[in-house]
């Protein structure tokens, strides 16, 4: 029997996550990720050497990986010392060195590594080149770099990328055509998310994919990103930067914060996500609330297994 096909768009830590969890289930993956990172490691390689960032697509390429733990820690492994090589992870240079071998082909190094590391699925670069992430906040000021939007400390308006005309891999937009289930998040909004929603050509064929689109909702906001947002908010913003029609669901959390835990966020300046159900079908989007959350070390995480049962269910 064929496996159902799931593509997820995301970056960052929360679709690492979720992939960890829904690689245990019998279904085929494509990971979409983001390629604007430019801070850390990555903004380096990037900029020295003109390539995709490779920070989230390692992340994702580990997640996905079915090879012994220390090679796993080998691949993550960060020099602390040595001129040039302090700070960077083994598997971006790994990853930079593999674009170098494919003749400046990102998306081929990365497919290359993908067998070496045995990945359950596929992990495709949102862009084959490097993007810049720009945002246009409230009071007008124009940010360059995905490190620096958060940081800048106000409302944001818009994102948007440069150069504007970014090719999506054919794969990509032939995976969303050909998914059973098209899952958007979870991750930061702004600097995760919209960047592959951004890449033409994305967006659309989301839109046009027979599949069930699903948003899997941030639990807490982020600072500088995403402050006082509701899930409401959060929908919204999707919207304004790619139009209606890109969702059918939302998936939420609601299962109650410890005060311990509410209060260690709060001192970072972060807050639960309210979930505005009204507002959300208002956007026409079908809510689906669950006890999604994993504790861990006074850290609050998408369980990535339960969430994964859930999103299997709606196959």
């Amino acid at each position: 029997m064929k496996k159902a096909n799931i593509v997820i768009l995301g970056g960052g830590t929360g679709l690492s996550v979720l992939l960890r969890g829904l690689k245990t289930f019998p279904v085929d993956i494509t990971a979409i990720v983001t390629v604007a990172d430019d801070g850390g490691s990555s903004g380096r390689l990037r900029k020295e050497l003109d390539i995709p960032p490779p920070g989230d697509v390692r992340n994702v390429l580990i997640a996905l990986s079915e090879v012994e733990p220390l090679v796993e820690e080998l691949f993550q492994h960060r020099f602390e010392n040595g001129n040039g090589l302090s700070g960077h992870s083994l598997g971006n240079l790994l990853l930079a060195g593999m674009t170098s071998i494919t003749g400046g082909d990102f998306a081929r190094g990365v497919q290359v590594l993908s067998r070496i590391l045995n990945v359950r699925g596929k992990v495709l670069p949102a862009a084959n080149n490097s993007i810049v992430l720009h945002a246009e906040m409230e009071d007008g000021t124009l940010i360059e770099g995905e490190s620096k939007i958060p940081q800048a400390g106000k409302r944001i308006k818009r994102v948007f990328l440069e150069p504007a005309d970014a090719t999506p891999l054919a794969e990509s937009i032939k995976a969303i055509e050909e998914a059973d289930l098209i899952v958007i998040g979870p991750g930061s909004l702004y600097t995760s998310i919209l960047p592959n929603l951004l890449v033409p050509g994305i967006a659309e064929s989301v839109k046009k994919a027979k599949a069930d689109k699903v948003y899997v909702c941030n639990v807490m906001t982020q600072p500088g990103e995403t402050d006082h947002f509701s899930a409401g908010d959060h929908v919204q913003a999707l919207v304004d930067h790619v139009g209606d029609d890109l969702l059918d669901k939302v998936l939420v959390n609601v299962q109650n914060i410890p005060h311990s835990y509410a209060q260690r966020y709060a001192g970072e300046g972060a807050a639960e996500v309210k979930v505005d159900v009204d507002r959300l079908e208002s956007l026409g989007v079908e809510v689906i609330g669950d006890d999604l959350l994993y504790f861990d070390n006074y850290l609050l995480r998408h369980d990535a297994l339960k969430v994964s049962q859930r999103l299997v269910s709606m196959l």
